[in-house]
């Protein structure tokens, strides 16, 4: 078994996190964001990527999703979780916060969403996406570090990296999303055409900009709280380590029926 990490610079420089060696690897798709840090997690083999570089010098609509996504299937991972800032949509959704996503809503426009460019087409399900195995021991592991989340919420991905304007916020809480972020779609679509179990730790940065009597958001506040939060998301990802399974699961299943060959 080995765990995949998808996230932000930091996340590697903790107690809980015991780094081997910075591998440089290429794929099919070209280079992922960052040379891959592979080290332990609790005696579990750990694969992390940095999504936006080593400087957070690439912007969600410029990270190479299938490359990251296709590294980590190239390095045997068997799970992948995905670390990622977003804005509330909800007053009771508070920053700080962390959402177990169960659903999205994509509003992404440039980004390839799948690996099947040429002479296969594949018709992958959505409809449950993020795997229901690992989110549900986020779930129990987060009850046990009495972190204050919420079991389930819809993201809305926008296409950034400018954040939304009060208009479309108000229109996503039209639609009942409770938060918004930039990069978890192709990032849970890519990981279920590769067969692998994907969850999303969404971490609540800021109000979203439908309140009106609030400052707008800075990029520095943003950035603030993931600093924070760094340390409680890996002390999650350690207690849940030991928790994951090689199981079978529907993820890996999917995309054996829904690929159609066009040669």
């Amino acid at each position: 078994m080995k765990i995949g990490i998808i996230g932000g610079s930091g996340l590697e420089k903790s107690e809980f996190f015991t780094v081997i060696k910075e591998k440089k690897i290429n794929t099919p798709f070209g280079m992922p964001s960052s040379n891959l840090i592979i080290g332990k997690i609790q005696d579990i083999d750990t694969v992390l990527i940095r999504r936006h570089g080593n400087k957070h010098e690439i912007n969600p609509t410029n990270v190479n999703y299938q490359a990251n996504v296709q590294a980590l299937k190239q390095e045997n991972c068997t799970h992948i979780i995905g670390v990622g800032a977003c804005g509330s949509l909800q007053e009771k959704i508070k920053p700080g916060d962390f959402v177990i996503l169960d659903q999205f809503i994509d509003r992404t426009t440039k980004r390839k969403q799948t690996f099947y460019e040429n002479d296969k087409v594949a018709h992958i399900s959505m409809a449950e996406p993020f795997c229901p195995k690992i989110r549900n021991l986020l779930i129990q592991t987060c009850k046990e570090l009495k972190y204050r989340f919420w079991e389930k919420g819809t993201i809305v991905v926008i296409e950034g990296p400018r954040f939304s304007t009060r208009a479309e916020s108000n229109l996503f809480r039209m639609w009942k999303a409770d938060v918004l972020g930039m990069t978890t779609v192709p990032e849970v679509v890519l990981a279920r055409e590769a067969g692998i179990c994907y969850s999303n730790i969404a971490m609540v940065t800021d109000y979203d900009c439908f309140m009106e009597d609030r400052k707008e958001v800075t990029l520095e506040e943003v950035l603030a709280v993931m600093k924070e939060n760094s340390e409680k998301v890996l002390k999650l990802i350690a207690n849940i380590a030991t928790k994951l399974q090689d199981w079978e699961c529907k993820c890996q299943e999917d995309i054996k029926t829904a690929v159609i060959d066009i040669k």
